[in-house]
């Protein structure tokens, strides 16, 4: 009885339910679980009840407003897990049995369903696939056969398999990369530029092409497949011309007849074999060179796209775009540029965007190096004594107002309440100074005793007569 015919009918009632997904996690769960149990029999149907237990307190599990099943049960967090095992076994996904030393019930998954439930976990792990689909496996495979004493046609049957496999992935690779193509044509501002390109970036296809191009190395081992189907076939050409000679001295219908005519026969069907596995390598680097290739095409779309949008604007509320598409299309261009820079002090200085400005190939030759004597720096005996003067923080009308509130009768006096804090004794050297630089021998000023104000502030008293202009600080 074929496994297609063992299917209830019940079975498929699993992809039509409002909680597919859980059942497929929960599926997925028990059948690790199963893996992982010391039990020969399975597992109880109390320990397929915890591990889905398990997985509700992990999944993020949507309660809609009616938490009703197809069934007609109503499902809360507590009864999920029984209701979904029994649906299990009714379906026809796990098959129970009794066990009398356990005195329980336990469960086991039917051939057909553990071929879908691995198909789910392959589908629910993206890095499943990442090992398989590749030349590396190829390569092992063939190398394996090459080795083996038996020559077991079920090695290079394999190795046709992982071969079919990467062409399938490489096709999906392409196909995805086409989607991209469409999507980024659609795009009418730079945020939805971007969008696609980080999803093209960070998608599972860029990291199988990763894989490809760094850890599987698809051309050095591409050149080792090729070297070793010629290998085999050679080898395999020889076994069987050897085995044709043997049979031309045994006599018909004997246990060795038998044997010769059975090892020519493998070896037909291992030539043929081996000849798919040539025919999907060259289908392999084809559509790996074509895959390059729209990687590069897609780069220059999308830096095409940006140009575009630069020069004609963007539809919507891209301000920026407008804001450069009216740069380029006024006739004051470097005023406005340089005005902008101005006031909103660019710590770089502007640059317009040029089509070489994305990518730009270097050209002309290398300049030679030519060492340079070290030139030894001039020593200046003056001492910049400039460098030393303090600067004023403050404005001018600050200094003026803390001048105005301590002068009486046009004289400005340091008392021991002048200075009350930091900016006042800051205050007061800037007025000193400015008075000292400004001096023109009509003022007078006098230098007294040290004070202590009663925030522990030192000074010298201070008094200026004769009015002198501030500079602006």
């Amino acid at each position: 009885m074929s496994l297609i015919s063992r299917i209830p009918r019940e079975f498929y009632k699993l992809f039509t339910s409002k909680y597919t997904e859980y059942y497929m996690a929960f599926l997925v769960a028990i059948y690790e679980a199963m893996e992982q149990s010391y039990s020969v029999l399975g597992l109880t149907e109390k320990e397929c009840r915890a591990v889905m237990n398990e997985k509700i307190a992990a999944e993020a599990i949507l309660w809609d407003g009616e938490n009703y099943d197809e069934e007609g049960v109503f499902l809360t967090r507590s009864n999920m897990a029984s209701v979904c095992l029994k649906h299990f076994e009714d379906w026809g996904w796990l098959k129970q049995d009794y066990d009398e030393t356990l005195n329980s019930y336990v469960v086991t998954f039917p051939e057909y369903s553990q071929m879908y439930v691995e198909l789910f976990a392959r589908l629910l792990d993206e890095s499943d696939s990442q090992e398989r689909e590749s030349v590396l496996a190829i390569y092992s495979y063939l190398y394996t056969y090459s080795v083996d004493s038996e020559k077991n046609n079920e090695i290079l049957k394999s190795a046709l398999n992982a071969s079919r496999r990467l062409v399938r992935m490489l096709v999906n690779m392409q196909d995805g990369m086409r989607e991209y193509f469409d999507e980024l044509s659609r795009q009418k501002n730079f945020k939805g530029i971007q969008d696609v390109l980080v999803k093209e970036i960070n998608n599972s296809d860029s990291r199988k092409y990763a894989i490809l191009t760094t850890t599987d190395s698809f051309y050095r081992y591409k050149e080792a497949v090729k070297e070793l189907i010629v290998k085999n076939l050679d080898e395999n050409e020889v076994r069987r011309r050897k085995k044709e000679r043997e049979l031309t001295g045994l006599e018909e219908g004997t246990p060795q007849y038998v044997r010769c005519v059975r090892a020519i026969r493998l070896c037909e069907e291992a030539a043929d074999i081996i000849f798919r596995i040539e025919r999907q390598s060259d289908v392999i680097e084809r559509r790996y060179n074509k895959l390059i290739e729209q990687k590069t095409i897609f780069a220059s779309r999308a830096a095409a796209r940006i140009r575009y949008i630069m020069q004609e604007g963007a539809d919507g509320d891209d301000r920026t775009a407008a804001f450069v598409s009216l740069l380029n299309r006024s006739g004051a261009k470097e005023e406005m540029i340089g005005a902008l820079s101005e006031k909103i002090r660019m710590s770089t200085s502007w640059h317009l965007m040029t089509p070489d400005s994305l990518y730009r190939r270097k050209s002309g030759e290398k300049e030679a190096f030519v060492p340079q004597a070290v030139a030894e720096e001039e020593q200046n005996g003056t001492e910049e004594m400039d460098s030393f003067v303090l600067k004023p923080l403050y404005t001018h009308r600050e200094i003026e107002r803390f001048r105005r509130k301590n002068e009486q009768d046009g004289v400005f006096r340091v008392t021991r309440d002048t200075v009350r804090s930091v900016e006042d004794l800051e205050k007061l050297f800037f007025v000193w100074q400015e008075a000292t630089e400004t001096a023109d021998g009509n003022g007078e000023i006098e230098l007294g005793e040290e004070q202590e104000s009663d925030s522990g502030f030192r000074y010298s008293t201070l008094t200026i007569r004769g009015r002198s202009d501030l500079k602006n600080g």
